[in-house]
């Protein structure tokens, strides 16, 4: 029972990062439009980010070892939080990308960690139970 406050804020992490995917997605011609940016420089915006992210998610569990669960999803939100704020005060398309690179490489290790914790967290059915809660949020986002 303990577990269940820390699981569902980690789970609110990982929705809001897949989130983030889905909503640049969908709005990469008005990201284009209010920075003056060529198409080519538009689909930049969202590489960076998923390259950033497909880096740092293989390196997640060894991150975990090294510095604790809690430190690097600490971390990882806070950062993610700071590059959500500075994409939207991006000054031209090369911030941009630089600033969803940022948030790719900082929100990547909270999706795995989610996953992680549920295993370590609960036992027998509760353990089906969370993955249950897990597959239905990012089925959301």
């Amino acid at each position: 029972m303990k577990h269940i406050l820390p699981f569902a804020v980690m789970t609110f992490g990982m929705f809001i990062a897949l989130l983030d995917i889905q909503i640049v997605a969908s709005s990469l011609q008005d990201i284009g439009g209010s920075l003056s940016a060529s198409q080519d420089e538009i689909g930049w915006v969202q590489t960076a980010y998923l390259i950033a992210e497909i880096i740092v998610i293989p390196l997640s569990g060894w991150l975990t070892r090294v510095f604790s669960t809690r430190w690097l999803f600490t971390v990882s939100a806070v950062g993610f939080t700071l590059a959500s704020l500075l994409c939207g005060l991006a000054w031209n398309i090369k911030s941009m990308i630089i600033f969803r690179a940022m948030q790719g490489m900082l929100g990547a290790s909270m999706i795995p960690i989610v996953f992680t914790s549920s295993f370590h967290y609960f036992q027998g059915e509760k353990r089906v139970y969370a993955a249950a809660v897990i597959g239905t949020i990012a089925s959301i986002a």
